[in-house]
């Protein structure tokens, strides 16, 4: 190995840090959003606190757990999109563009969100986090948020 080999690799992997403290971060925002949209925490949906503070898997929203992960991969498709397509540019330009538009991911899920819900019969918001098995309109949430992803991924590309 040369040593332009060695700057070479040093240099790729310090993007490759860079890049993944950024999307992790969104990452975190995306949860946080999704979390401020939804009734209660969240995190007690997913894990399955029952009304008297204690665990108990049937106090988990297995709808939660479906609309969280799919809302993750969504938001996490968008920026491997941009990251891929835009790798080859200046690091300050290609990451300017991958938290660009994973901040329009975000936004975009959150908007079609309350859209599904606008049209779709009950509190969607509420629905998605009662607990037990998964209801339909959790798999509608979630094919709405993998569209989106779809959608935003086609026009980085």
């Amino acid at each position: 190995m040369t040593s332009t080999d060695l700057a070479d690799l040093l240099a790729a992997l310090g993007y490759a840090a860079v890049y993944a403290l950024a999307a992790g971060l969104l990452l975190v925002a995306a949860y946080y959003v999704l979390d401020l949209i939804t009734p209660g925490h969240l995190g007690t949906h997913l894990r399955g606190v029952d009304s008297d503070g204690n665990e108990s898997v049937h106090a988990q929203s297995k709808s939660a757990g479906l609309v969280t992960s799919v809302w993750l991969v969504s938001n996490a498709l968008v920026l491997f999109t941009a990251i891929w397509r835009n790798g080859d540019s200046d690091l300050g330009v290609a990451l300017a563009a991958t938290i660009a538009f994973g901040l329009f991911g975000i936004l975009l899920n959150t908007v079609m969100f309350f859209v599904i819900e606008a049209i779709t019969p009950g509190d969607l918001r509420s629905i998605v986090t009662q607990p037990g098995p998964v209801r339909p309109l959790a798999w509608v949430a979630s094919a709405i948020a993998l569209s989106v992803a779809g959608i935003v991924c086609a026009s980085i590309a």
